[in-house]
């Protein structure tokens, strides 16, 4: 019983961790979006009938601001400025981490160093993780995430000897880690490609 309700409890917290940032970021976006027709409404009134839509102009405007949003980011005051809110702000918000790391895998930041995929040998298994951190003196941090939901887990402090890099794509770990392990047969695959790579600067 109690490991059922273990089960339970931990499910729920994990799909709480994921939908949560999701929600937020949906319900700020609706916001802006209303104050910026708030905004528009008075200068679409003066237009011709036919082009009196505030609707569309607002989402024109927020497009605009994101793409001038992400030229800022291309230089290097704009990085230095992201950079800083991410440490001041972002990266409290749970499960922020995993989501930018999965975005830059999906934007083929393929330099994106903290979600190297990892088999760790935990006990007598083999458990799929995600690197972190090399500490130094033969030790690194690894990210264990939970099942179903990848945006939680636990965090280990394991010798580097016991840590095996997988040769798959991030996006694909998430999966097998998302489907209850179906799967992980290519994790195992990936290890043993890994294995007859050359080792990574620093490893």
């Amino acid at each position: 019983m109690r490991a059922i309700a273990g089960f339970v409890k931990t499910t729920l917290i994990g799909g709480v961790i994921v939908i949560m940032p999701v929600y937020l970021s949906a319900l700020l976006l609706l916001k802006a979006l209303a104050g910026v027709i708030g905004l528009v409404a008075p200068i679409s009134q003066q237009l011709p009938a036919t082009l009196q839509f505030p609707q569309a102009i607002a989402i024109s405007l927020l497009v605009g601001t994101c793409f001038a949003c992400g030229i800022a980011l291309r230089t290097a005051l704009g990085l230095r400025a992201k950079n800083a809110l991410e440490r001041a702000l972002l990266e409290k918000i749970p499960g922020y981490t995993l989501i930018r790391g999965l975005a830059g895998r999906l934007a083929g930041k393929e330099d994106e160093q903290a979600f190297t995929v990892v088999l760790a040998e935990i006990e007598d298994a083999l458990v799929p993780a995600f690197l972190v951190e090399d500490c130094g003196d033969g030790q690194c941090a690894i990210f264990v995430p939970s099942v179903p939901t990848p945006a939680a887990g636990a965090i280990y402090i394991i010798a580097k000897e016991r840590i095996h890099r997988v040769d798959v794509p991030f996006t694909q770990a998430v999966a097998v880690i998302s489907k209850w392990g179906a799967g992980s047969s290519e994790l195992l695959a990936g290890m043993k490609r890994a294995a007859q790579l050359p080792a990574p600067a620093g490893a």
